[in-house]
């Protein structure tokens, strides 16, 4: 055993938790250490490659006001962006990113690497080493010791894992990573109570073989998005989505295996997430339901894999390929990577304190899955929430977000954890966009400035930028809010609203006077509405007028057209009367119909 180095922080694991929390104490001057078990895996997406979605996307938003990296990062990488839940209020609209996996990976790398105060080690962590209560450090399966007094746990699903594809089961972490055998033993040996969990993932199957004809074709959001109020609103779509479904043959052939089902024949003892179950738990669980929705996802541009949503899976292959050969579009389906379940080691999250340090072992704190959550969101807001040396803002965040943002807070008020905590849509009035809906909500205006000053005092962002981003963004806010008020409407911008008003000022490059002026064409419409401006727009545009100097010479021009119709038309009327001349004179038309 011998001693490498010394490090202010060591965060084991370079997950989604292990990145924020890296960044965030490495961004804090702290001299920091992240150990993964592979540097070709850092910030691997092993289940869904997507960030955002209901009950997540304002966590993103959080985590960038906070200085965090996820956001930016989605943005630079993303495949296809959509704002969901449109058609319902505001609080639930829910941006939502599907992302390049590959590219995700390599581009959080890239920071990390060259992330000033980090290092960056491919390690085997095998020992927590603990003096007197309190973290002195780690040891690997080399007998490399790094000394510590703070050490952040973002092990995700690697202690202990165990894959499992119908009988057949081995060690192993997600996608065939090797697990983390000896962690376990550390920590519990240094009093630290465990529980098992388990999550899942569908099959990835070859878009070469798919029927993508027989399905519906789902595209991302004309309207430019962004999750990081650093990144530009602009179209990133670059690949499309399909919405299939699952069918009576689909259940029959799941209900007639479950037998073979490892969820229902005692060959896995961990506890899912209750809100991301298995195809086989939906169709137990909701026997009455003729079928369920599928997405079929790209990976990514530079590979042929394709992620089936809604049908994670841990039934034998032959079964599997058996109910996916049922569904529309499927019926050719090869599969690439088979569906599979893998249990983990996590901690009993009521072990921990609302910061995410350990009760019993001072200096040791816990991020991410390895608390029981589970979701790349989940686990990214907890990183970035675990800095050494600011606690004081960490905590003020809790009380504040305790139902919201803190993800293990409410699990780690009752008295016994049963299963993963999934962050979902618990209630409407989520402090949920941060930026896109600054003014919408009062909660909101209070969270974004709220964050950012705790930001800045924290030492990791930028609060000059984010006061600058307020104010343009309180700017577009105000002038909307005027044009809804002229055209008689009191509400506040909505997010279709404001992507309108984008629109027009920013891919057209109307001036906000022009858009006034386009207002008085709406006067003597039934029920004028943004749409019905936007029409106005649109027909202006396609004539060339950009510029309220054009809309006055248009509106004169159209004037005078009136003006020669009203003339002309009684002179063509008294032609008319006087064409048809008898011998007995002019005929009279004055009693005819016009």
């Amino acid at each position: 055993m011998f001693t490498v180095d010394t490090y202010d922080v060591i965060v084991i694991g370079a997950g989604h938790a292990g990145c924020e929390a890296a960044l965030a104490s490495a961004r804090l001057g702290a001299k920091t250490l992240m150990a993964t078990l592979n540097l070709d895996n850092i910030a691997l997406m092993p289940c869904n490659p997507a960030v955002g979605g209901p009950g997540k996307s304002h966590l993103v938003r959080e985590i960038d006001a906070l200085g965090g990296e996820m956001g930016i990062n989605t943005d630079k990488t993303c495949l296809q962006m959509r704002m969901l839940n449109t058609g319902k209020g505001p609080a639930v609209y829910s941006l939502r990113a599907q992302s390049d996996k590959k590219m995700y990976q390599l581009a959080m790398t890239h920071t990390l690497e060259n992330q000033d105060n980090l290092d960056v080690k491919q390690l085997m962590i095998t020992d927590l080493l603990v003096e007197d209560g309190a973290v002195t450090g780690v040891r690997t399966e080399l007998d490399e010791v790094y000394k510590a007094k703070c050490v952040i746990l973002a092990t995700g699903t690697y202690l202990k894992g165990k894959i499992i594809i119908g009988t057949c089961t081995y060690s192993g972490g997600p996608i065939g990573q090797r697990s983390a055998e000896d962690l376990s033993g550390s920590l519990l040996k240094a009093g630290l109570k465990l529980m098992r969990f388990k999550t899942g993932t569908p099959a990835r199957v070859d878009r070469r073989t798919l029927r993508t004809e027989e399905m519906a074709k789902q595209e991302g959001d004309k309207d430019g998005h962004a999750f990081s109020f650093l990144s530009e609103r602009k179209n990133r779509n670059k690949e499309c989505c399909w919405l299939t479904f699952t069918n009576e043959k689909t259940h029959k052939i799941i209900r007639d295996n479950l037998d073979r089902a490892p969820m229902c024949n005692g060959i896995i003892q961990g506890i899912g997430p209750r809100y991301c179950p298995s195809i086989e738990s939906k169709i137990v669980r909701f026997a009455d339901k003729k079928r369920h929705q599928l997405f079929i996802e790209p990976e990514g541009e530079a590979t042929e894999e394709m992620y089936v949503q809604g049908m994670s899976t841990s039934m034998p292959a032959d079964v599997q390929y058996a109910f996916l050969r049922t569904i529309p579009g499927l019926e050719d389906v090869k599969i690439m990577r088979p569906g599979y379940a893998i249990e983990y080691d996590c901690l009993d999250p009521t072990q921990l304190t609302p910061w995410l340090e350990t009760k019993k072992i001072s200096g040791l704190f816990s991020a991410g899955q390895a608390n029981g959550t589970s979701g790349y969101e989940e686990a990214a807001a907890q990183g970035n929430a675990v800095k050494e040396d600011s606690v004081e803002a960490l905590v003020a965040v809790v009380k504040r977000y305790e139902k919201e943002k803190g993800i293990i807070l409410p699990a780690k008020a009752r008295s016994d954890i049963s299963e993963v905590i999934l962050h979902y849509g618990w209630s409407s009035d989520l402090v949920y966009q941060i930026y896109d809906y600054y003014h919408t909500h009062e909660r909101q205006h209070y969270s974004f400035l709220s964050f950012a000053q705790m930001a800045h005092n924290a030492g990791v962002g930028d609060l000059t930028s984010f006061r600058s981003f307020a104010k343009s963004l309180n700017y577009e806010f105000t002038k909307v809010r005027e044009v809804l008020r002229l055209l008689g409407k009191r509400n506040a911008p909505t997010e279709p609203q404001r992507a309108l008003y984008a629109k027009w000022t920013h891919d057209w490059q109307f001036s906000h006077e022009l858009i006034l002026m386009a207002i008085d064409d709406t006067t003597g419409a039934d029920n004028p509405s943004m749409n019905y401006l936007d029409a106005i727009l649109e027909s202006w545009r396609r004539m060339g007028i950009s510029r309220p100097d054009q809309v006055e010479a248009y509106r004169a021009q159209q004037k005078n057209s009136r003006m020669q119709h009203r003339t002309a038309r009684p002179a063509a009327k008294k032609r008319a009367q006087t064409r048809y001349v008898s011998q007995e004179g002019p005929r009279d038309f004055s009693d005819r119909e016009e």
